[in-house]
Protein backbone atom coordinates (compact mmCIF):
# COMPACT_ATOMS: atom_id res chain seq x y z
CA UNK A 1 0.00 0.00 0.00
CA UNK A 2 0.99 3.81 -0.87
CA UNK A 3 -0.19 6.54 1.15
CA UNK A 4 0.57 10.10 0.39
CA UNK A 5 0.13 12.96 3.06
CA UNK A 6 -0.32 16.24 1.53
CA UNK A 7 -0.50 20.05 2.94
CA UNK A 8 0.26 23.54 2.17
CA UNK A 9 3.16 23.25 4.69
CA UNK A 10 4.28 20.54 6.85
CA UNK A 11 6.81 22.02 9.15
CA UNK A 12 6.68 22.80 12.85
CA UNK A 13 4.99 20.11 14.63
CA UNK A 14 4.36 18.38 11.62
CA UNK A 15 8.16 17.29 11.07
CA UNK A 16 8.64 14.72 13.92
CA UNK A 17 5.40 13.94 13.20
CA UNK A 18 6.22 12.50 9.73
CA UNK A 19 9.53 11.00 10.34
CA UNK A 20 7.73 8.88 12.74
CA UNK A 21 4.77 7.98 10.35
CA UNK A 22 7.21 7.05 7.76
CA UNK A 23 9.07 5.02 9.99
CA UNK A 24 6.27 3.58 11.83
CA UNK A 25 4.22 2.18 8.42
CA UNK A 26 7.57 1.24 6.90
CA UNK A 27 7.99 -1.18 9.64
CA UNK A 28 4.22 -2.23 8.39
CA UNK A 29 5.28 -2.81 4.94
CA UNK A 30 3.27 0.60 3.71
CA UNK A 31 5.16 3.26 1.99
CA UNK A 32 5.05 6.23 3.28
CA UNK A 33 5.08 10.00 1.46
CA UNK A 34 4.76 13.45 2.14
CA UNK A 35 4.43 16.46 -0.19
CA UNK A 36 4.74 19.90 0.98
CA UNK A 37 3.13 22.63 -1.71
CA UNK A 38 4.65 25.89 -0.64
CA UNK A 39 8.18 27.23 0.59
CA UNK A 40 7.10 30.56 1.39
CA UNK A 41 4.18 32.49 2.82
CA UNK A 42 3.56 30.49 5.81
CA UNK A 43 4.03 31.55 9.32
CA UNK A 44 6.56 28.57 9.79
CA UNK A 45 8.35 29.85 6.36
CA UNK A 46 11.55 30.77 8.69
CA UNK A 47 12.12 26.42 8.28
CA UNK A 48 13.20 26.48 5.22
CA UNK A 49 12.77 23.53 3.22
CA UNK A 50 15.92 21.60 3.27
CA UNK A 51 14.81 17.44 3.13
CA UNK A 52 17.00 15.34 1.07
CA UNK A 53 15.00 12.59 2.00
CA UNK A 54 13.07 10.47 -1.60
CA UNK A 55 9.70 10.05 0.13
CA UNK A 56 9.00 13.73 1.20
CA UNK A 57 9.32 17.15 -1.52
CA UNK A 58 8.19 20.58 -1.49
CA UNK A 59 6.82 21.02 -4.68
CA UNK A 60 7.04 25.14 -4.50
CA UNK A 61 9.69 25.62 -2.64
CA UNK A 62 10.57 28.84 -3.21
CA UNK A 63 7.31 29.98 -4.45
CA UNK A 64 4.00 31.29 -2.02
CA UNK A 65 0.76 30.73 -3.22
CA UNK A 66 0.25 34.36 -4.07
CA UNK A 67 2.89 33.80 -7.27
CA UNK A 68 1.17 31.07 -8.55
CA UNK A 69 -2.41 30.34 -10.01
CA UNK A 70 -4.59 27.99 -9.06
CA UNK A 71 -4.36 26.00 -12.48
CA UNK A 72 -0.40 25.75 -11.53
CA UNK A 73 -0.90 24.65 -8.38
CA UNK A 74 -3.33 21.91 -9.52
CA UNK A 75 -1.25 20.48 -12.33
CA UNK A 76 1.83 19.87 -10.21
CA UNK A 77 0.03 18.58 -7.37
CA UNK A 78 -1.56 16.03 -10.09
CA UNK A 79 1.45 15.32 -11.44
CA UNK A 80 2.86 14.49 -8.49
CA UNK A 81 0.27 12.37 -7.62
CA UNK A 82 0.27 10.35 -10.93
CA UNK A 83 4.21 9.77 -10.36
CA UNK A 84 3.49 8.26 -6.52
CA UNK A 85 -0.03 7.10 -7.50
CA UNK A 86 -0.75 6.36 -3.83
CA UNK A 87 -3.44 4.59 -2.45
CA UNK A 88 -4.41 6.32 0.08
CA UNK A 89 -4.48 10.47 0.04
CA UNK A 90 -4.21 12.31 3.63
CA UNK A 91 -5.02 16.27 3.32
CA UNK A 92 -6.39 19.12 5.43
CA UNK A 93 -9.79 20.22 5.02
CA UNK A 94 -10.99 21.07 1.53
CA UNK A 95 -10.86 24.65 1.83
CA UNK A 96 -7.42 24.31 1.38
CA UNK A 97 -5.37 23.36 -1.50
CA UNK A 98 -3.86 20.11 -0.07
CA UNK A 99 -7.84 19.25 0.76
CA UNK A 100 -9.37 19.77 -2.25
CA UNK A 101 -6.87 18.80 -4.81
CA UNK A 102 -6.24 15.97 -2.83
CA UNK A 103 -9.61 15.01 -3.09
CA UNK A 104 -10.35 15.20 -6.39
CA UNK A 105 -7.53 13.64 -7.64
CA UNK A 106 -8.23 10.59 -5.29
CA UNK A 107 -11.97 10.77 -6.79
CA UNK A 108 -10.90 10.73 -10.25
CA UNK A 109 -8.55 7.92 -9.40
CA UNK A 110 -10.76 5.48 -7.64
CA UNK A 111 -8.64 6.06 -4.14
CA UNK A 112 -9.38 6.66 -0.76
CA UNK A 113 -8.98 10.68 0.75
CA UNK A 114 -8.57 11.00 4.29
CA UNK A 115 -8.91 14.34 5.57
CA UNK A 116 -7.19 15.93 8.95
CA UNK A 117 -9.11 19.25 10.83
CA UNK A 118 -9.15 20.45 14.04
CA UNK A 119 -11.58 22.92 13.88
CA UNK A 120 -14.67 23.05 15.33
CA UNK A 121 -17.38 23.93 12.89
CA UNK A 122 -19.73 26.19 15.38
CA UNK A 123 -16.19 28.25 16.20
CA UNK A 124 -15.93 29.07 11.89
CA UNK A 125 -18.51 31.51 10.51
CA UNK A 126 -20.04 31.11 7.35
CA UNK A 127 -23.16 31.69 5.61
CA UNK A 128 -25.97 29.11 4.44
CA UNK A 129 -24.75 28.44 1.24
CA UNK A 130 -21.13 28.08 1.98
CA UNK A 131 -21.18 26.01 4.78
CA UNK A 132 -24.09 23.79 2.48
CA UNK A 133 -21.03 23.85 -0.28
CA UNK A 134 -18.39 22.64 2.21
CA UNK A 135 -20.47 19.90 4.16
CA UNK A 136 -21.66 18.40 0.58
CA UNK A 137 -17.40 18.21 -0.49
CA UNK A 138 -16.11 17.09 3.06
CA UNK A 139 -19.14 13.82 2.95
CA UNK A 140 -16.81 12.39 -0.12
CA UNK A 141 -14.00 11.92 2.35
CA UNK A 142 -13.34 8.58 3.51
CA UNK A 143 -12.62 8.85 7.13
CA UNK A 144 -11.82 11.73 9.22
CA UNK A 145 -8.68 12.11 11.24
CA UNK A 146 -9.68 14.57 14.10
CA UNK A 147 -7.43 15.77 17.30
CA UNK A 148 -10.13 13.41 19.63
CA UNK A 149 -13.36 11.94 20.01
CA UNK A 150 -14.52 15.07 21.74
CA UNK A 151 -14.81 16.47 18.07
CA UNK A 152 -17.56 13.69 17.29
CA UNK A 153 -20.64 16.15 18.94
CA UNK A 154 -20.07 18.82 16.74
CA UNK A 155 -19.24 16.69 13.37
CA UNK A 156 -21.18 13.82 13.66
CA UNK A 157 -24.48 15.40 12.92
CA UNK A 158 -22.79 16.79 9.65
CA UNK A 159 -20.83 14.21 8.27
CA UNK A 160 -22.58 10.77 9.76
CA UNK A 161 -19.90 8.06 11.19
CA UNK A 162 -22.08 5.75 9.21
CA UNK A 163 -20.61 6.84 6.18
CA UNK A 164 -17.62 8.48 7.05
CA UNK A 165 -14.42 6.82 9.63
CA UNK A 166 -13.27 8.37 12.34
CA UNK A 167 -10.03 8.57 13.67
CA UNK A 168 -7.93 10.39 16.33
CA UNK A 169 -5.14 11.92 17.59
CA UNK A 170 -2.73 14.11 14.75
CA UNK A 171 -2.78 16.81 16.86
CA UNK A 172 0.12 15.29 19.06
CA UNK A 173 3.73 16.17 19.42
CA UNK A 174 6.67 14.22 20.67
CA UNK A 175 6.56 14.19 24.26
CA UNK A 176 9.53 12.86 25.11
CA UNK A 177 11.38 15.76 23.71
CA UNK A 178 9.42 18.00 26.83
CA UNK A 179 9.62 14.93 29.84
CA UNK A 180 12.82 15.73 32.08
CA UNK A 181 11.07 13.34 35.16
CA UNK A 182 7.97 12.24 36.21
CA UNK A 183 8.44 13.62 39.33
CA UNK A 184 8.39 17.54 39.10
CA UNK A 185 9.32 20.18 41.45
CA UNK A 186 6.37 22.35 42.11
CA UNK A 187 7.78 25.35 44.26
CA UNK A 188 9.23 27.55 41.88
CA UNK A 189 6.58 29.85 41.98
CA UNK A 190 6.82 30.61 38.57
CA UNK A 191 4.30 30.87 35.59
CA UNK A 192 4.42 30.48 32.16
CA UNK A 193 2.76 31.06 28.96
CA UNK A 194 4.08 30.54 25.49
CA UNK A 195 2.73 32.18 22.48
CA UNK A 196 3.02 35.09 19.39
CA UNK A 197 2.11 38.31 20.84
CA UNK A 198 -0.66 38.88 18.58
CA UNK A 199 -4.24 39.99 19.62
CA UNK A 200 -6.01 36.92 19.68
CA UNK A 201 -3.75 35.31 22.97
CA UNK A 202 -5.71 37.97 24.83
CA UNK A 203 -1.79 38.29 26.35
CA UNK A 204 -3.24 42.15 27.59
CA UNK A 205 -5.71 40.31 29.62
CA UNK A 206 -3.10 38.41 31.44
CA UNK A 207 -1.36 41.34 32.30
CA UNK A 208 -4.04 42.90 33.82
CA UNK A 209 -4.89 40.23 35.95
CA UNK A 210 -1.42 39.45 36.99
CA UNK A 211 -1.88 43.32 38.57
CA UNK A 212 -3.86 41.42 41.36
CA UNK A 213 -1.53 38.60 41.62
CA UNK A 214 1.34 41.40 42.41
CA UNK A 215 -0.92 43.02 44.58
CA UNK A 216 -1.77 40.17 46.83
CA UNK A 217 1.13 38.42 46.61
CA UNK A 218 5.19 39.37 46.54
CA UNK A 219 6.33 36.29 45.50
CA UNK A 220 5.39 34.40 42.10
CA UNK A 221 6.34 35.68 38.54
CA UNK A 222 5.42 35.33 35.02
CA UNK A 223 7.50 34.49 31.96
CA UNK A 224 6.49 35.06 28.38
CA UNK A 225 7.95 33.69 25.12
CA UNK A 226 7.51 35.10 22.29
CA UNK A 227 7.57 37.96 19.79
CA UNK A 228 5.29 39.49 17.87
CA UNK A 229 3.86 42.84 16.42
CA UNK A 230 1.72 43.85 19.99
CA UNK A 231 5.62 43.14 21.54
CA UNK A 232 5.99 47.21 22.59
CA UNK A 233 2.46 47.23 23.71
CA UNK A 234 2.54 45.00 26.21
CA UNK A 235 5.58 46.07 27.37
CA UNK A 236 4.15 49.39 27.88
CA UNK A 237 1.61 48.00 29.60
CA UNK A 238 3.72 45.81 31.90
CA UNK A 239 5.51 49.40 32.80
CA UNK A 240 2.12 51.36 33.18
CA UNK A 241 0.52 48.91 35.56
CA UNK A 242 3.59 48.68 37.54
CA UNK A 243 4.25 44.97 36.97
CA UNK A 244 7.35 44.06 38.64
CA UNK A 245 7.41 39.87 38.10
CA UNK A 246 6.77 39.70 34.44
CA UNK A 247 9.61 38.73 32.69
CA UNK A 248 9.47 39.11 28.34
CA UNK A 249 11.95 36.66 27.41
CA UNK A 250 11.00 37.03 23.47
CA UNK A 251 11.78 34.35 20.97
CA UNK A 252 13.53 30.75 22.51
CA UNK A 253 14.85 28.56 20.28
CA UNK A 254 12.82 25.42 20.18
CA UNK A 255 15.25 23.11 21.65
CA UNK A 256 15.30 25.68 25.21
CA UNK A 257 11.62 25.75 25.44
CA UNK A 258 11.40 22.08 27.65
CA UNK A 259 13.55 23.73 30.36
CA UNK A 260 12.05 26.99 30.70
CA UNK A 261 8.45 24.77 30.77
CA UNK A 262 9.85 22.55 33.11
CA UNK A 263 11.01 24.94 35.64
CA UNK A 264 7.64 26.47 35.88
CA UNK A 265 4.88 25.79 37.69
CA UNK A 266 2.17 25.86 35.66
CA UNK A 267 1.39 27.09 32.27
CA UNK A 268 -1.05 29.95 31.50
CA UNK A 269 -3.44 30.61 28.21
CA UNK A 270 -6.03 33.19 27.85
CA UNK A 271 -6.14 33.13 24.16
CA UNK A 272 -8.99 33.75 22.88
CA UNK A 273 -9.44 31.09 20.07
CA UNK A 274 -7.16 28.05 19.24
CA UNK A 275 -8.67 25.31 16.60
CA UNK A 276 -6.24 23.23 18.85
CA UNK A 277 -3.19 24.61 20.95
CA UNK A 278 -0.02 22.48 20.51
CA UNK A 279 1.50 24.11 22.96
CA UNK A 280 -0.72 22.63 25.81
CA UNK A 281 0.47 19.74 24.74
CA UNK A 282 4.27 20.89 25.50
CA UNK A 283 3.22 22.07 28.86
CA UNK A 284 1.86 18.79 29.72
CA UNK A 285 4.58 16.81 28.76
CA UNK A 286 6.67 19.06 30.79
CA UNK A 287 4.30 18.03 33.84
CA UNK A 288 2.75 21.37 33.84
CA UNK A 289 -1.03 21.22 35.38
CA UNK A 290 -2.39 24.19 32.77
CA UNK A 291 -4.54 27.19 33.14
CA UNK A 292 -6.47 26.98 29.92
CA UNK A 293 -9.20 29.44 28.11
CA UNK A 294 -12.48 27.34 27.03
CA UNK A 295 -11.88 28.80 23.37
CA UNK A 296 -8.68 26.67 23.20
CA UNK A 297 -9.96 23.27 21.64
CA UNK A 298 -7.19 21.25 23.38
CA UNK A 299 -8.92 22.15 26.77
CA UNK A 300 -11.82 20.40 26.28
CA UNK A 301 -9.96 17.15 25.47
CA UNK A 302 -6.80 17.33 27.61
CA UNK A 303 -7.82 19.75 30.87
CA UNK A 304 -9.76 17.73 33.62
CA UNK A 305 -11.49 20.69 35.85
CA UNK A 306 -9.73 20.76 39.13
CA UNK A 307 -7.49 17.42 38.55
CA UNK A 308 -4.43 19.11 36.43
CA UNK A 309 -5.87 22.36 35.97
CA UNK A 310 -8.35 24.88 35.70
CA UNK A 311 -10.65 26.46 32.48
CA UNK A 312 -12.05 29.76 32.54
CA UNK A 313 -13.77 32.14 30.00
CA UNK A 314 -11.14 34.72 28.44
CA UNK A 315 -13.83 37.54 28.40
CA UNK A 316 -14.35 37.81 32.47
CA UNK A 317 -11.59 39.62 33.87
CA UNK A 318 -12.67 38.08 37.14
CA UNK A 319 -12.58 34.87 36.29
CA UNK A 320 -8.52 34.52 35.12
CA UNK A 321 -7.98 36.61 38.25
CA UNK A 322 -9.63 33.86 40.56
CA UNK A 323 -8.05 30.93 38.66
CA UNK A 324 -4.22 32.23 38.77
CA UNK A 325 -5.40 32.86 42.19
CA UNK A 326 -6.60 29.67 43.57
CA UNK A 327 -3.73 27.72 41.46
CA UNK A 328 -0.99 30.13 43.36
CA UNK A 329 -2.59 29.42 46.80
CA UNK A 330 -3.00 25.08 46.12
CA UNK A 331 -0.81 23.26 48.86
CA UNK A 332 2.21 22.16 46.92
CA UNK A 333 0.90 18.44 47.38
CA UNK A 334 -2.17 19.46 45.07
CA UNK A 335 0.56 20.99 42.72
CA UNK A 336 2.16 17.89 42.52
CA UNK A 337 -1.22 15.59 42.19
CA UNK A 338 -1.92 18.14 39.52
CA UNK A 339 1.20 17.59 37.57
CA UNK A 340 1.49 13.82 37.81
CA UNK A 341 -2.49 13.44 36.25
CA UNK A 342 -0.91 16.08 33.44
CA UNK A 343 1.17 13.98 32.25
CA UNK A 344 -0.79 10.86 32.83
CA UNK A 345 -3.45 12.50 30.57
CA UNK A 346 -0.79 13.40 27.62
CA UNK A 347 0.64 10.41 27.71
CA UNK A 348 -2.40 8.96 26.39
CA UNK A 349 -2.02 11.25 23.00
CA UNK A 350 1.70 10.09 22.01
CA UNK A 351 2.31 9.32 18.59
CA UNK A 352 1.92 5.21 18.95
CA UNK A 353 -2.02 6.45 19.87
CA UNK A 354 -1.30 8.42 16.11
CA UNK A 355 0.18 5.77 14.12
CA UNK A 356 -1.98 2.87 15.43
CA UNK A 357 -4.93 4.94 14.60
CA UNK A 358 -3.77 5.55 11.21
CA UNK A 359 -2.61 1.97 10.59
CA UNK A 360 -6.51 0.89 11.83
CA UNK A 361 -7.94 3.20 9.32
CA UNK A 362 -5.80 2.19 6.63
CA UNK A 363 -7.02 -1.32 7.03
CA UNK A 364 -10.47 -0.63 7.43
CA UNK A 365 -10.63 1.45 4.28
CA UNK A 366 -8.42 -1.16 2.45
CA UNK A 367 -11.60 -3.58 2.73
CA UNK A 368 -13.96 -0.55 1.94
CA UNK A 369 -15.26 -0.42 -2.00
CA UNK A 370 -14.52 3.25 -3.61
CA UNK A 371 -17.25 5.05 -2.90
CA UNK A 372 -18.31 7.27 -5.79
CA UNK A 373 -19.45 10.93 -5.63
CA UNK A 374 -23.00 12.17 -6.57
CA UNK A 375 -23.36 14.14 -9.88
CA UNK A 376 -23.41 17.23 -8.27
CA UNK A 377 -20.58 17.08 -5.82
CA UNK A 378 -18.23 15.93 -8.75
CA UNK A 379 -19.47 19.42 -10.43
CA UNK A 380 -17.95 21.11 -7.19
CA UNK A 381 -15.19 19.15 -6.89
CA UNK A 382 -14.22 20.25 -10.41
CA UNK A 383 -14.18 23.85 -10.13
CA UNK A 384 -12.99 23.83 -6.47
CA UNK A 385 -9.63 24.11 -6.17
CA UNK A 386 -8.95 25.17 -2.22
CA UNK A 387 -7.06 28.59 -1.25
CA UNK A 388 -4.49 29.05 1.68
CA UNK A 389 -5.01 32.31 3.30
CA UNK A 390 -3.08 32.73 6.91
CA UNK A 391 -4.18 36.18 7.31
CA UNK A 392 -6.50 35.40 9.80
CA UNK A 393 -4.18 33.84 12.04
CA UNK A 394 -4.04 35.45 14.13
CA UNK A 395 -7.37 37.37 13.96
CA UNK A 396 -9.72 36.89 16.93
Amino acid sequence: MKVLIIHNDLRAYWRRRLFFLHDFLKSKSIDFHAVELFGKGSPYDFESFNKTDAWWDCLFPEQSNLELTKHEIKDKVFSKFDAINPDVVIGGSIVFYSGALGLRWAKENKKKFIMFDDAKPSWVKRNFVVQAVKNLITRQADALWLPSDEYDAEYAPLYSKKKIKYLYGYDCIDNELFKFADDKQVDNKKLITVSRLVQKKNVKSLLDAWKFVEENDDTWSLDIIGDGPLSGELQEQKKELGLKRVNFLGVVPNEKIPGFLFNADAFVSPSLYESWGLVVNEAMAAGLPVLLSDKINAAFTLLKEGENGYMFNPNDANALKQKLTEFIQLPDSAKKSMSKKSLELINQMDFNYMGNELLQTLSFLESKPFKRPSVIARLVLSVWYGRYNTTEWDKV
